[in-house]
């Protein structure tokens, strides 16, 4: 069984953050599906995120609700910095301040996280590879 945390720190301001964030979730779905234990975390400005999800109708709600389980927390600092504090409260999202007010991602210090596999969203999500023939990203 693999231990994966990941952690979202796409902005909410643009339509690739918002394929970021569904990347997330879905990979978040799918190690869940396949019985490993994994974490999700709002980092950045991804504790703007929580507030979007709450709403019934946004895009992605239904996959985020599906994964809601494992949302670990959002980093306290940021939530305050991006005003994401008080959807964190209303959404009981604990809001995490191990280090400096923020998640500590050292691994040998995180009881959190100790032990796991951390991926964050990158412009081209990690777990995407690049077919050399194709246009379109495959799923690896």
């Amino acid at each position: 069984m693999d231990r994966v945390a990941i952690i979202v720190l796409a902005d909410t301001e643009s339509h690739g953050d918002l394929g970021r964030l569904a990347n997330a979730l879905e990979a978040v779905k799918e190690f869940k599906e396949a019985g490993d234990d994994v974490q999700l975390i709002f980092d950045g400005a991804g504790t703007k995120w929580i507030g979007e999800l709450s709403k019934s109708d946004h895009k992605v709600k239904g996959l985020y609700d599906a994964v809601k389980a494992r949302v670990t927390g959002a980093c306290q600092f940021c939530a305050g910095a991006f005003g994401a504090t008080e959807s964190g409260k209303s959404e009981a999202i604990s809001l995490i301040s191990d280090y400096e007010g923020a998640p500590k991602f050292q691994e040998a210090h995180l009881p959190r996280l100790s032990g796991y596999h951390v991926l964050t969203e990158t412009k081209r999500s990690p777990w995407i590879e690049e077919d050399e023939d194709a246009t379109q990203p495959t799923r690896s």
